[in-house]
């Protein structure tokens, strides 16, 4: 009998790669054997796919059968590729036309009973199908939505073995999945329950809230119980502009590769908000896991928020792993088997109590850590890392007036967010033709070239470095802050006023 050939998809990071799935039935002791550098998921096919083959009804082949997954120097993990295997093996034993599997892709895991279980990873793999050439993709009935969101596929769902073998006995796999726009295929909006109209006075807070949304710098906020800093956080994602398709397409795939996206309606349109508990490891902020290495927080975080609530908490091992996403916009997770790369493009935001008894400066109530107690409390948070953070804030509780006063007169997070999108808008034109949106990206080469500011315009920031309290990586925040508040204050540039407050901000002082 002939050898017969499918093809799948193999995920390396937030990547797919073609993967030729061959069959041969043959002479020789009756067994089955799969080649080509496998994990245990795989191997274990070998008894899932025949259960699933005999169970829909159809003869496992009383043969040597011989299973390729080629490339062999590409690792292959998971499931997904049961569904290839059992159509090469269908159409080696001649129960299915050979051609008729050759040009789609197969994704999918089989039960024993021969049901067609949803996979991950099917937007990259469908990505890669494009890459390779393919017109039809053959995915879970369950993952349909997700392959549309490719439109150059024809996306054929199967809820089960029989199903699609009855499919191709008819004719070529040709069938299609409804298509929708990818943004009509977004995750609703919740019910816009957070506002910052919720929030009690915090004038200095909204300030930092609205510029780092501007300009998609990093954020401290530091203060008492009580003081609204979770809440500020928790509100930031709610004057944040959609993404756009690109963007959202990126942020979908490494949901898809996590396993958290909801069905149905696969696409997430809105910036996502990552908030992991101080308990989690640093696999789980960072990435990693057995077998096939999976994106961290920071990856989830990806064009959205990752928030760290009560940080001094956190690991120090886990905050110190943030240094280099922060700074590159991407993380490399390395292990023995090889390294992936997941991209890391995030906005961080810090909320810390000054104290573990968080009473520290609060007026009217006894703080009971000792001096060096609150020392080493604030120290978790090293100063390489505060050095990557653009704006820091220490927040007061709320006067009376500022609890009690009508809510419905604070300024909502709609208005706040129309002035965040039009500071985007001057800060895109500004950026046209290069490869960066935000401020926060913008290199230290461009600050210090293309958009170097006049001598006594920096002024303030001479200063500071004379004192010695700010760094070189610091003189480049500060002039990214400085810029973002010149596009919220509709200015061409900043002035010396922009510098200082920027300056001020960074420094963590009052306003």
């Amino acid at each position: 009998m002939p050898v017969a050939r499918t093809r799948s998809a193999a995920l390396v990071g937030v990547a797919g790669h073609t993967v030729e799935v061959e069959a041969d039935v043959g002479r020789g002791l009756v067994g089955t054997h799969f080649i080509g550098l496998l994990d245990t998921a795989i191997s274990e096919a070998r008894d899932r796919v025949r259960s699933a083959l005999l169970n829909s009804r159809f003869d496992w082949p009383d043969a040597r059968v011989t299973v390729s997954l080629s490339p062999a120097s590409l690792p292959k993990k998971g499931s997904s590729f049961d569904l290839a295997i059992a159509m090469a093996v269908l159409g080696a034993a001649g129960m299915v036309p050979p051609e008729r599997i050759a040009e789609p892709f197969f994704l999918g895991e089989l039960g024993l009973d021969g049901r067609v279980r949803p996979v991950r990873g099917v937007l990259p793999a469908a990505l890669a199908a494009v890459a390779a050439g393919a017109r039809t993709m053959v995915v879970p009935a369950a993952n349909a939505a997700e392959a549309a969101l490719v439109p150059e596929l024809a996306v054929l769902p199967v809820a089960s073995l029989g199903e699609l073998v009855a499919i191709l006995r008819e004719g070529e796999a040709r069938a299609r999945a409804p298509y929708f726009d990818p943004m009509e295929l977004a995750v609703p909006a919740e019910e816009k329950t957070l506002d910052l109209a919720d929030v009690a006075g915090q004038a200095q807070g909204r300030c930092a809230l609205e510029i780092c949304a501007a300009g998609g710098h990093n954020l401290w906020f530091l203060g008492p119980p009580g003081t609204g800093k979770t809440m500020l956080a928790e509100r930031l994602t709610t004057i944040i502009p959609p993404l756009d398709r690109e963007q959202a397409l990126e942020v979908t795939a490494i949901h898809s590769i996590a396993g958290t996206l909801p069905t149905g309606r696969p696409l997430l349109a809105r910036p996502p908000f990552v908030a992991p508990h101080h308990t989690a490891s640093a696999a789980a902020v960072i990435g990693g896991g057995t077998g096939q290495i999976r994106p961290g927080a920071v990856s989830l975080a990806h064009r959205g928020i990752l928030f760290l609530d009560e940080a001094p908490e956190f690991p120090a091992r886990v905050l110190d792993s943030l240094r280099q996403p922060v700074e590159s916009g991407q993380v490399t997770v390395s292990r023995a088997s090889g390294s992936v790369t997941f991209p890391a493009r995030f906005t961080l935001a810090l909320a810390a109590n000054p104290c573990p008894c968080g009473l520290s400066g609060e007026a009217g109530r006894f703080c009971t850590c000792t001096p060096a107690v609150r020392r080493r409390y604030l120290s978790r948070l090293s100063g390489p890392l505060l050095d990557r953070v653009d704006v820091k804030v220490r927040l007061s509780p709320p006067t009376r007036a500022e609890l009690l006063a009508d809510r419905a007169l604070t300024e909502s997070s709609a208005t706040v967010a129309e002035r965040v999108v039009e500071a985007r808008e001057r800060a895109a034109r500004r950026l046209s033709g290069t490869p960066w949106r935000l401020n926060a990206e913008v290199p230290s080469s461009l600050l210090h070239g293309g958009w170097r500011l006049d001598h006594n315009v920096l002024a303030p920031l001479h200063r500071a470095v004379d004192l010695g309290t700010l760094s070189a990586r610091g003189v480049d925040r500060v002039l990214r802050v400085a810029w973002t508040i010149a596009d919220i204050s509709r200015r061409p540039r900043p002035s010396a006023d922009e510098i200082s407050l920027a300056l001020t901000m960074w420094m963590g002082e009052e306003l």
